[in-house]
């Protein structure tokens, strides 16, 4: 299975991820590791694909126990063909190989309100274990029809901060890396850099074109989206291609007229691009391959309707 070169047990686990301990010495090999996941495993009599599971307070035990991150322990688990109890509604969908992969992406995520709120929720439930979201706009009572994070207790507050502690209370395997600040060009580049997809979740049109060439330039691909009333657009950019926002031109008034500015965005139509966005993702980390390279899904919630076109 993909990750799981156990050759060596007699290296000890890493405890690198660990910030309770000073010393780890004592905590077990590898291999017993390996032993006490199968001793805690359970039999799931639901699935084809993972007939065992861990359950989620074996995880937190095991992490205490080894000196492990949550990650680390639910990737041993997977490599033994032992899925992690918080994972088993993603098979049959996703295979435990995939599942590995998502614990190891990547992801750079530009936006943390309506889009990028929902988009770092999804994907942070599947299991995606590194990523890192940039926004430096604070919640506003506008941003309460549609934004996740967004509630009577944030407001004034940074989404950033509010992002940061919705994973810790979601899913500690997901190491999120909050920046609180709007990024320019060269920091695009920067906060790109060695990531595996880019997710453009900007409000507006203004900063777009930078964050695709911020992309290309870390030669990843970008997935996009934007909303405008009911409707709203999902694609894909690949290094090198063009992206939808090369179509908006960049005069200011031109982009303030646009359509996203003045149609409103309603959380259902928010919440069916971010769905689309995710899965794009995890499509793309798990190794499957973009879907939409070089497409444009258009979706109009006020017709129900979907159609996917050529960029």
């Amino acid at each position: 299975m993909d990750g799981s070169d156990n050759s060596d047990n007699s290296e000890r686990s890493d405890c690198s991820d660990c910030s309770d301990c000073s010393d780890c010495s004592g905590r077990g090999t590898a291999a017993d590791l390996e032993a006490a996941i199968r001793r805690a495993a359970q039999e799931n009599v639901e699935s084809s694909t993972a007939r065992l599971f861990l359950p989620l307070a074996a995880v937190e035990r095991l992490c205490g126990e080894h000196c492990l991150s949550p990650a680390d322990v639910e990737t041993a688990s997977l490599a033994l063909g032992i899925a992690p109890e918080r994972y088993l509604r993603n098979f049959e969908t996703y295979t435990l190989a995939e599942q590995v992969r998502f614990l190891r992406a990547h992801v750079a995520l530009v936006g943390l309100g309506g889009l990028g709120g929902y988009v770092l929720e999804l994907l942070c439930r599947a299991g995606v274990g590194n990523i890192r979201g940039a926004d430096g706009d604070e919640f506003a009572p506008s941003n309460l029809n549609r934004q996740l994070y967004g509630t009577l207790r944030s407001l004034g507050g940074f989404k950033a901060a509010a992002a940061a502690a919705r994973v810790a209370q979601i899913n500690p395997a997901t190491e999120f890396m909050p920046v609180a600040a709007y990024l320019n060009g060269q920091e695009m580049e920067q906060f790109c850099a060695g990531a595996q997809v880019c997710v453009d979740a900007l409000g507006g049109l203004r900063d777009r074109p930078a964050l695709a060439r911020a992309a290309a330039a870390a030669d990843i691909p970008l997935v996009t989206a934007a909303v405008a009333g009911q409707g709203g657009y999902v694609a894909t950019v690949l290094p090198g291609q063009a992206s939808p926002a090369d179509f908006f031109g960049t005069d200011p008034a031109s982009l303030a007229a646009a359509a996203e500015n003045t149609m409103g965005t309603p959380a259902p139509a928010v919440a069916t691009a971010a769905a689309i966005l995710s899965a794009e993702v995890l499509a793309i980390v798990c190794g499957r391959g973009p879907q939409l390279a070089g497409s444009m899904l258009l979706f109009d919630l006020g017709q129900m309707s979907f159609e996917k076109v050529r960029l």
